[in-house]
Formats: structure tokens, C-alpha cells, sequence
């Protein structure tokens, strides 16, 4: 008996393996656009609301891809270093055709957040977890049932002076690597990895922004099929305090 399973094991291998090894990688590339308005108001010494809005859509606004809130309370013990925890909601648009159904994800988040100098470059550190309940869309209808999900996130940003004038712009190098966790995630451990290149401009104390090019390239469940999508990237960041706090300095970090 022993040696027929043997035999079977011997048999089933090579076929298991050339189905593996057959299972080539599939490309979807495409372009987006990303705009989002990150608020930031000090309400005491140690203490802030955060606030961010988000909208992704396909092409130039030609397809919505999804809306994003994001809302939490920060703790900040000094000027390089902010603790946030908070809630998020997503309206995820199908990605089917035809389909019309939005996904509804609820999401909780706690970060770490730190800023620091090397020379004259400003270097900003973040790391975020996230636990996501993502709501599951079978043939255009609500299931009712969630996929749960924990995701760590770690980002790094450089904004870097350029021009010796304080109000030109300044270069934006920054990088986010994404890994989550799951009963269902089997094949694609790694999530996302998000490269931005672009220009910070800062319009006045309280309000700036950066725009450019943002590449996120986004592993499928399946652990095969990948997105990559090429990303025009607008985010508006917004300081500001109760009283006579000083307004808090918002850096290239709010994202989804």
C-alpha cells in the first residue's frame, strides 16, 4: 500500500509542478488620477484632529476607482513625532464591466510618525497599521460577509530644497511598501509598493501641496495578476490651530 502511494506521489508531482511553474504573470497597466485634500488642526499643546478626503478615478476623471474618508485624533509629544489612531471609510467602484455595485470597506488604523533632518533635506518616516474589514461583491450584489485583513505600512519621504529661494518649490522623493495579513491572503503577503516623484509648493503657512507622478504596483489575491498603475497625483495639506497654538506642519503623508 506504502509503495502505491509512493508511486502516486511520484506520478502527481511533475504535474503539480509544471501547473505551477506554467502559472505565468499577468500585467494589467493603466493610468489613474488622485486628488485629496489632508487637514491637520492642533487643539492643544499635545493634541490634534486629522482629517483627510480622497478621490481616485480612472484616466483623467473618467471613471470613478474609489472615495476615501479618514478621520483620528493625534498625540504629539513634541515637534518631530505624532501619534494618530482613528477610523476610515472606502467606496470601492467595481472593477468589472457593467458591474455597478460599490464595495464598502471599514477600516481602523494607529500610527507613528516622525520627521527628522539630514542637512537640509526633510526626512519623514511613517509607520501604519491597519485592520480592514472589506466588504465581498459576488455578480454585482452585496454578499453581506467581509474579508478581514491587517495591514502594516511603512513610508519614507524625502522633500529636498532645490532653489535657494524658501518659496520655490522643492523636490518630493518618497517611497511606501505594503504587506498585509489574513485568513484569505495565501498568495500575496506583499500588497503594494507606491514610488512618488514630484514637487511640494508651499502656497502660504497653512496650505500647501505636491503634484506628480505616483507608481503603485498592487499584487492580486490570485498572487499572479498584478496592477500597475501609472498615477497623476494631486494631495493638498492644510495646518491649522485653536487659539494661539502654532499650526502643526503637515508633511507628504496622507494617503489611502
Amino acid at each position: 500500500m506504502f509503495r502505491n502511494k509512493l508511486k502516486m506521489l511520484v506520478f502527481l508531482f511533475p504535474l503539480i509542478a509544471f501547473g505551477q511553474v506554467q502559472t505565468e504573470k499577468v500585467i494589467n497597466e493603466q493610468t489613474q488620477t488622485w486628488v485629496s485634500i489632508n487637514t491637520n488642526t492642533k487643539f492643544a499643546e499635545h493634541w490634534g484632529i486629522v482629517a483627510d478626503a480622497h478621490i481616485r478615478t480612472n484616466g483623467i476623471f473618467h471613471d470613478n476607482n474609489f472615495y476615501f474618508l479618514r478621520g483620528g485624533i493625534s498625540y504629539i509629544p513634541n515637534s518631530a513625532v505624532t501619534i494618530t489612531g482613528g477610523y476610515a471609510h472606502m467606496w470601492l467602484a467595481p472593477t468589472k464591466e457593467g458591474w455597478t455595485t460599490y464595495s464598502d470597506e471599514n477600516r481602523i488604523y494607529q500610527q507613528a510618525q516622525i520627521t527628522t533632518k539630514i542637512g537640509k533635506v526633510s526626512v519623514l518616516q511613517r509607520l501604519r497599521n491597519e485592520q480592514r474589514w472589506q466588504e465581498k461583491i459576488v455578480n454585482d450584489l452585496s454578499t453581506g460577509e467581509n474579508r478581514f485583513t491587517n495591514r502594516v505600512r511603512y513610508l519614507v519621504s524625502f522633500n529636498i530644497p532645490v532653489f535657494k529661494k524658501k518659496t520655490a518649490p522643492q523636490l518630493v522623493l518618497s517611497d511606501e511598501i505594503l504587506i498585509h495579513f489574513g485568513k484569505e491572503v495565501v498568495y500575496n503577503t506583499f500588497d503594494q509598493n507606491r514610488l512618488f516623484i514630484g514637487i511640494k509648493q508651499t502656497i502660504n503657512p497653512k496650505l500647501s501641496f505636491d503634484f506628480g507622478y505616483m507608481n503603485v504596483c498592487q499584487q492580486k489575491y490570485s498572487g499572479y495578476q498584478y496592477d500597475k498603475n501609472h498615477t497623476l497625483r494631486l494631495f493638498f495639506y492644510l495646518s491649522s490651530s485653536v487659539k494661539s497654538h502654532k499650526p502643526a506642519v503637515h508633511h507628504t503623508s496622507g494617503d489611502e
